[in-house]
């Protein structure tokens, strides 16, 4: 994403207070819908396992071929958006992710599926990176501000929501639809976005910049060799050929740094800014990102895997399971957004850590603590305490991790820290679902060895969190 402008033709909406917050609620809408799609769909996800069939590794597919084209695609996305108009972009992203969530619902097998979600995945990666840019060609002063910090409220409901919804409605079973009821949600939630925005302006930039095709498809295949070898593998016992893949993975990516600095070099526009990576900062706060996000997103597929396949529990009763850890995060980030990050600054960033960790060593000991085959009911508080340091964490990393660019950075830099949120969530359903697949497979069996390959999984959580808070220290340290 790049530098944020005025109108080509300015928003004039006849002095109508009303227009301009319906054309708000449009885009709040679209960033709604993506938070909820992941988590409505990740607590389905063994549901749909069970009715298609497959291979169980399948479980982690129908989240990442979700967040990897979401990811590598979501930079490219706000520069289509620069160039286009966002507008454009933007009810262009919607119309395909309607189609496609609609695919999905129909989606005769799980090959049909997973190529739905990653069309799915694409058009979001078209409609996120235009929101904060309409906003701002809409509103401006205190309107604008009251806009952007409406942002995290509203992803915070979502969060709420989509664990509690995705299980109500696989449960709910309507008409016979079972899970294909969670891609049908998005059907009228999109119609009603598709109808509001055409209240929004259309807005780009006023120097069009170039499409770096060739980046795009860097990082496109060095994403997808990183992370396809992870999938469903013992990542303890790689194959040759799994880590042959990977190591090109790091090494197109690599190449991919190298384009962006000789793009730059000759005037055009890089995908991503390499005068970002000048400060050792910036480079610290993508590692942070991608590791915390692996986590949260990793883990909450672990518990969901060790409930709905280790116990044979329901998916509503599994949805509720996660309500704890999603309501900590939404009364945290509200509390450290308002408030905490104001006044404690980066303390809040290392408060939020700290309990998180608690939080996963706390249901370390209650998958020990539980009785094999019984529901963990002193799960629930520990992860009530991994959504409060998540929701510390989140508004905290940001804000510090965006202060100290220049106004001209703005744009690419937090396009880079959402796609690689992205990446870090697919990295964590690889990594960490694998991990846990891998022990419940190799462990004893039946529900005693669920808990354990749940117990091995959180403690690769602790280790990732352990980068997360050296990054971390590292952002603070260059400030």
């Amino acid at each position: 994403m790049s530098q944020l402008s005025t109108n080509p033709r300015p928003f004039t909406p006849d002095g109508s207070y009303p227009r301009r917050w319906s054309a708000l609620v449009a885009l709040l809408l679209g960033e709604a819908m993506n938070l909820l799609d992941a988590t409505v769909v990740q607590v389905a996800a063994p549901a749909i396992h069970a009715d298609l069939g497959g291979s169980v590794s399948d479980i982690q597919w129908f989240t990442t071929a979700y967040t990897l084209p979401f990811a590598v695609l979501l930079i490219t996305g706000g520069r289509l958006g620069d160039i286009a108009g966002r507008r454009r972009l933007f009810v262009l992203g919607v119309a395909g992710f309607t189609a496609a969530s609609f695919a999905c619902a129909l989606a005769p097998g799980v090959g049909f599926l997973i190529a739905f979600r990653a069309v799915q995945g694409a058009s979001a990666a078209l409609v996120i990176p235009q929101t904060i840019g309409l906003i701002k060609a809409m509103l401006a002063g205190d309107e604008m501000s009251r806009a952007l910090g409406s942002i995290g409220p509203v992803m915070g409901l979502a969060a709420v929501c989509g664990p509690v919804l995705g299980g109500v409605l696989t449960h709910a079973d309507l008409f016979g639809s079972s899970w294909r009821a969670v891609f049908l949600v998005n059907v009228p939630l999109a119609l009603v976005v598709l109808a509001l925005a055409r209240r929004l302006p259309e807005n780009r930039a006023p120097k069009r910049p170039t499409l770096d095709l060739t980046g795009t498809l860097l990082a496109m295949a060095g994403t997808g060799l990183l992370v396809l070898p992870l999938i469903g593998a013992d990542i303890s016992r790689l194959s040759a050929r799994s880590w042959t893949a990977v190591t090109a993975g790091l090494l197109t990516l690599t190449v991919f740094a190298l384009h962006q600095r000789a793009v730059a070099a000759t005037g055009r526009s890089p995908l991503v800014e390499p005068s970002l990576f000048a400060q050792r900062g910036f480079s610290a706060a993508l590692v942070a990102s991608t590791s915390f996000f692996a986590v949260t997103t990793g883990l909450m597929t672990v518990v969901l895997l060790q409930l709905q396949l280790g116990l044979g529990i329901g998916v509503l009763r599994a949805g509720l399971t996660l309500a704890p850890w999603s309501l900590g995060l939404a009364v945290t980030s509200w509390a450290a957004g308002a408030r905490l990050v104001r006044r404690c600054g980066r303390r809040v960033m290392y408060a939020g850590l700290g309990i998180l960790a608690a939080g996963i060593l706390g249901a370390i000991t209650a998958y020990g603590h539980t009785t094999p085959g019984a529901y963990p009911f002193r799960l629930l508080p520990a992860l009530a305490v991994v959504g409060l340091g998540a929701g510390l964490f989140t508004p905290a990393f940001f804000t510090l991790a965006l202060k100290p660019l220049r106004a001209q950075e703005l744009g690419s830099a937090a396009g880079l820290l959402n796609a690689v949120q992205q990446l870090g969530a697919t990295l964590g359903v690889a990594i960490l679902g694998s991990v846990y697949l891998a022990s419940a497979g190799a462990g004893t069996g039946g529900a005693s060895g669920a808990s354990h390959a749940a117990q091995v999984a959180f403690w690769g959580g602790v280790g990732l969190v352990g980068v997360c808070a050296g990054a971390s220290c590292a952002m603070g340290r260059e400030r």
